[in-house]
């Protein structure tokens, strides 16, 4: 028997993605689509694409319809609020609950505060009492305690990137904790799909630029993890930028290299701690590498280049921020859940050109 999945948000680029990988999934199957707009249309009637992949009529989160939905996991793929008001409702009738948003990433009112404060959302959570039993979705470094969890908060796009291209040089010492900068450029779906004159393409063709250069959402959780790795306190510089591409993260990443070190340390390092894992790859600085790689696929594509002549720490991560900076993770954590082979669903090549 399938498990079922009642997805929240199912038609913006978040939900999509989670359909497209259920799609492919022999073990889940979605059972129920929920969002505030196109109500009673089938999800291949906004979105044609999925004809004959899923035809589900869309149905609005106070119908009958998703009330009496049969799941064994809602998906809230939504924004930062909704889930804190409905997963305990999901949970009481026995279901897990994956959030795609900062809502259940952090395990204290304190730091969800912080969090809340930097996007201008109301600091107070809605719903306290859930904070502490919440897992981290990064699976590659929290995949225990996802096992065991009934509620997981789903990472940042910028957050995967960046923690995975540094947790190795964090964890071994591998760069100063003082002066780490994460230089990160994204296509421009990782805005979503409501529509803003900031995105309409004459302002996007042929233009980027950095915005948010303090307090971004995403620098509490990368600080956190790698805090969590070296054992002390970690700042650092954070710089997002949007260029004129559809999807993808290049997030390069600065410090500098203790007295000692060198790039096949390095090299080394981060091959040993990600040799295991599945969906992170390991290059040299002289083997090709780019978003391209990862493309509509759930790997983190992650390159050393340290440069040893200027005592330069130099890491370049690369991942599609809809597959592995979302959807791709989100369904490997679901995975973790409820016992499925962890690359179900996920092993296969991204889209290329």
């Amino acid at each position: 028997m399938a498990t079922k999945i009642k997805l929240v948000g199912a038609t913006g680029y978040g939900g999509l993605g989670m359909i497209e990988q259920v799609c492919r999934h022999p073990g889940f199957e979605i059972s129920c689509v929920i969002a505030t707009q196109d109500a009673g249309k089938k999800i291949s009637e906004v979105w044609p694409y999925l004809e004959g992949f899923c035809d589900l009529p869309i149905v609005t989160p106070d119908s009958d319809e998703a009330q009496s939905c049969e799941a064994d996991v809602t998906v809230f793929s939504t924004p930062d609020g909704v889930g804190q008001i409905g997963a305990a409702a999901e949970l009481d009738k026995g279901r897990k609950v994956l959030d795609y948003s900062g809502d259940y990433r952090f395990n204290t009112t304190d730091l969800y505060s912080e969090y809340a404060s930097r996007i201008g959302k109301d600091p107070v959570h809605k719903a306290p009492e859930l904070l502490p039993r919440s897992a981290y979705g990064l699976t590659e470094l929290h995949r225990a305690e996802i096992a065991k969890a009934d509620l997981v908060g789903n990472p940042g796009c910028f957050a995967m990137s960046c923690i995975l291209g540094l947790a190795p040089a964090a964890k071994n010492g591998l760069v100063e904790r003082a002066g780490i900068i994460c230089d990160c450029k994204s296509g421009i779906s990782g805005a979503g799909k409501k529509p803003a004159p900031g995105f309409h393409y004459p302002e996007r063709y042929d233009n980027m630029n950095a915005y948010r250069l303090t307090g971004h959402q995403h620098v509490m959780e990368v600080e956190r993890e790698l805090g969590a790795l070296s054992g002390a306190d970690i700042k650092l510089t954070f710089t997002p930028q949007v260029v004129p591409m559809s999807r993808g993260i290049m997030s390069c990443l600065y410090g500098r290299l203790p007295e000692g070190v060198t790039h096949a340390q390095v090299l080394e390092a981060y091959k040993a701690m990600y040799d295991k894992e599945p969906f992170v790859l390991v290059k040299d600085f002289t083997e090709a590498a780019s978003t391209g790689s990862v493309r509509g696929s759930n790997r983190c594509l992650i390159t050393v280049a340290c440069d040893e002549r200027s005592g330069v720490f130099r890491v370049v991560s690369h991942i599609d921020n809809l597959v592995k900076g979302q959807a791709g993770s989100a369904l490997q954590n679901l995975n973790v859940m409820f016992g499925y082979e962890e690359t179900m669903g996920l092993d296969t090549p991204g889209a290329h050109p």
